[in-house]
């Protein structure tokens, strides 16, 4: 089951990236010590009961109040579960993270999601209270948009609200374990870092790569193997994601949100935005407000 849960088909779910679960009484489902691929990033918190599972031959044995960061493109095998085991389990991906939270005040969370190892951190009473609560308000969130069949802006709020208690926790306990990034990991740590701070002004990948010193190519290269896009890519989609943003505030006009994110004119803001999201941004203001007024 906890297979099943962790690899959901992020592209078929109402709120596309983002899967959270609630589970009050776990029952397993496939057999004890078989092992399977991890396809998405999750984060697992577990309310009681005992779990332990296998990453690359180590186990990790997880009970109340324990945090689980499993990594994406990993192995993992459930090894045993005692008592009734209940946990909160959030699933998401590359994508849906970097569109929705790529801010330079984020970016500690972001390491978690980066490193190939698995993380697990217990919790204090406060900190377990408060990420659980967390948990709830995405769970609802998403189960709410499934019922409505429209976007929800809410899913952004809590979604960024469950990344700033990842930060604060990764500022609290990364003293009590060491993450060993690869060359490659920290160049992508760094290359997002100079992105969330720059991506308004700078819209070449040029810019990124001579921050970093290494070439577009090589750039390119390791940001792919990590994310499975291009320098570019990330660029375009973290632009499109703040000008979204930018139009669903009605009193922010097409010609400021240009200005603001650095295109020499509203026409060739128009222009890139349509080229990326196959509507005009006055189109996409429209459909944003009608989904609005039946919400």
């Amino acid at each position: 089951m906890i297979r099943d849960l962790i690899n959901t088909n992020l592209d078929d779910l109402p709120i596309r990236g983002l899967a959270v679960h609630i589970i009050k009484n776990y029952v397993l489902k496939s057999p004890i010590g078989e092992s399977f691929r991890v396809s998405n990033y999750s984060i697992l918190l577990i309310k009681s009961g005992k779990l332990t599972v296998q990453f690359q031959q180590t186990n990790q044995v997880l009970t109340e109040m324990d945090l689980l960061v499993i990594p994406s493109d990993s192995f993992c095998s459930i090894v045993q579960f005692e008592g009734k085991l209940q946990f909160y389990l959030i699933t998401f991906s590359f994508e849906f993270a970097i569109k929705n939270s790529l801010r330079q005040e984020l970016i500690e969370a972001l390491h978690f999601i980066i490193t190939r190892a698995s993380i697990k951190i217990k919790l204090d009473e406060k900190e377990m209270l408060i990420l659980s609560l967390i948990y709830k308000v995405l769970y609802f969130v998403t189960r709410d948009s499934a019922g409505s069949g429209s976007d929800n802006e809410l899913h952004r709020i809590s979604f960024n609200l469950f990344m700033y208690e990842l930060r604060l926790i990764y500022a609290k306990h990364s003293h009590d374990f060491a993450l060993q990034f690869t060359r490659k990991e920290s160049l992508i740590i760094r290359f997002l870092t100079i992105l969330s701070i720059h991506y308004r002004k700078q819209h070449n990948a040029q810019f990124y790569a001579g921050s970093l010193f290494v070439t577009t190519g090589y750039l390119n290269q390791m940001v792919k193997e990590i994310t499975g896009k291009t320098v570019k890519k990330l660029i375009v989609e973290t632009i499109i994601s703040e000008a979204e943003k930018l139009l669903e505030d009605p009193q922010n006009t097409i010609s400021q949100i240009a200005e603001d994110l650095e295109f020499s004119s509203a026409n060739s803001f128009t222009i890139f935005f349509k080229r990326h999201t196959n509507l005009s941004p006055s189109q996409y203001r429209l459909n944003a407000m009608e989904k609005n007024k039946t919400r």
